[in-house]
């Protein structure tokens, strides 16, 4: 990896540090275990020296936390004092313990003091009100990998802003926790972007947000683009999961409790944007089951653990939450190779299937509308309502996946 990649953005003098570090093979002297630091930490080893005399605002909920577990907004308020003057919050809330989809209300921080203004509520893009107090604006929210989950699309839209605004825009990078490898899933078609597909890439896109943020600035996936800096963590490479960072799991959302559960979220999450169907919602494994009504469990594993998919095995269920539902729980490693879009493929498909098409016909309207809007399109849709098998959906997807695996190189900043 060029080293003006890794270096992208930084102040000099953490950009010679850590040069320095790298052409030694020294460490510098960050918090985080075996020498891991996220990027608000390699911040913090700096003097937060990028922001001096500026005013600060914060993009922040209950996951942006340093290595050491203490909230990033505690940290940025004891190194600036009044100049972080601003927070916003995410869908989820500050707490990230509102359901998914439900309105976030702005709100007066209890830690800090500060009005936390809601990115989920009202609007979802910062307004000039809200920027007026702000010089630059930090992303320091954990995000899952999943081109559907909504915050990378908070990001996209706050970078608008920032550019619409003449505001500053920087990103303290965390770990994609399936990884930086795999690239995997269909297109966006511009005609249903949405909040739950608002860039440009494939499902899984394998990219941290900071490389996002390089990408999209570059390639002008929002509609003005502001000066942009990504502070990079220490010590993480593209083979990692979150299990190597050494870093605890803070649920990223009420659907998200557990480091392995962006996993589940990419091999079922597809399949839960039906009615008719079991996905654990409710439960402590949410994502973790695929199931619907009339289906014989036992068989569905036993016909699922015949594909062989590497690291995916298959165990029959019966619904505890949901009576008459059954069907197979997952168990995935995460370093398996299996292409998750095509397992959502393969789950959705046969769940539909064996349910005789039920979750088709009871998935009317705005549900039917949301499909279309995770997916990237009405593809899928018309492709099971006409029986067309898994493999030929997947291999319909899969020169774009490679492509943009290519296209996203220049941009990546870890090894």
């Amino acid at each position: 990896m060029h080293r003006r990649n890794f270096l992208y953005g930084l102040p000099p003098a953490l950009a010679a540090a850590l040069a320095s570090c790298s052409s030694t093979g020294s460490r510098l002297a960050l918090p985080g275990a075996s020498g891991f630091a996220l990027g608000i930490d390699v911040l913090a080893a700096s003097g937060f020296a990028a922001l001096r005399n500026q005013r600060v605002g914060l993009i922040t909920n209950q996951t942006s936390v340093n290595s050491r577990g203490i909230p990033s907004r505690v940290v940025l308020q004891r190194a600036l004092g009044r100049n972080l003057t601003t927070l916003f919050t995410p869908e989820h809330g500050l707490d990230g313990r509102e359901p998914a989809g439900f309105k976030v209300q702005s709100r007066r921080d209890p830690l800090t003091g500060l009005t936390a203004w809601s990115l989920y509520g009202d609007t979802r893009k910062p307004s000039p009100r809200m920027l007026a107090n702000v010089d630059v604006v930090l992303f320091d929210l954990q995000d899952i990998g999943s081109r559907s989950y909504t915050y990378i699309s908070t990001m996209a839209l706050a970078m608008e802003a920032c550019a619409e605004n003449r505001r500053a825009f920087m990103v303290l990078d965390r770990p994609n926790p399936i990884g930086g490898i795999r690239v995997q899933g269909p297109p966006l078609n511009p005609r249903w972007k949405s909040f739950v597909g608002q860039i440009p890439v494939p499902y899984l896109h394998g990219m941290t947000a900071g490389e996002l943020a390089r990408m999209g600035n570059a390639r002008g996936w929002w509609k003005a683009r502001p000066a942009l800096r990504v502070v990079p963590m220490h010590g993480w490479k593209r083979s990692m999961v979150w299990r190597d960072t050494g870093l605890r799991w803070t649920p990223t959302s009420p659907n998200i409790p557990h480091p392995e559960s962006p996993l589940y979220y990419a091999a079922t999450g597809i399949l839960g944007g039906l009615d008719g169907v079991d996905i654990g919602i409710g439960t402590p494994h949410p994502f973790e089951f695929a199931g619907g009504k009339g289906i014989d469990p036992h068989r569905f594993a036993a016909d699922l653990s015949a594909l062989r998919l590497p690291g995916v095995r298959f165990h029959p269920y019966h619904s505890q939450k949901k009576p008459g539902f059954a069907g197979v729980r997952l168990s995935i490693d995460p370093r398996g190779s299996t292409d998750l879009i095509a397992l959502a493929v393969i789950l959705t498909s046969e769940v539909v299937r064996r349910s005789n098409g039920l979750p088709l016909r009871q998935s009317t309207g705005d549900t039917r509308t949301l499909f279309h809007k995770v997916w990237g399109s009405d593809n899928l849709w018309l492709a099971l309502n006409s029986r067309t098998p898994a493999n030929r959906i997947i291999a319909g997807f899969q020169s774009y996946a490679r492509s943009f695996a290519a296209a996203r190189q220049p941009f990546l900043i870890y090894s």
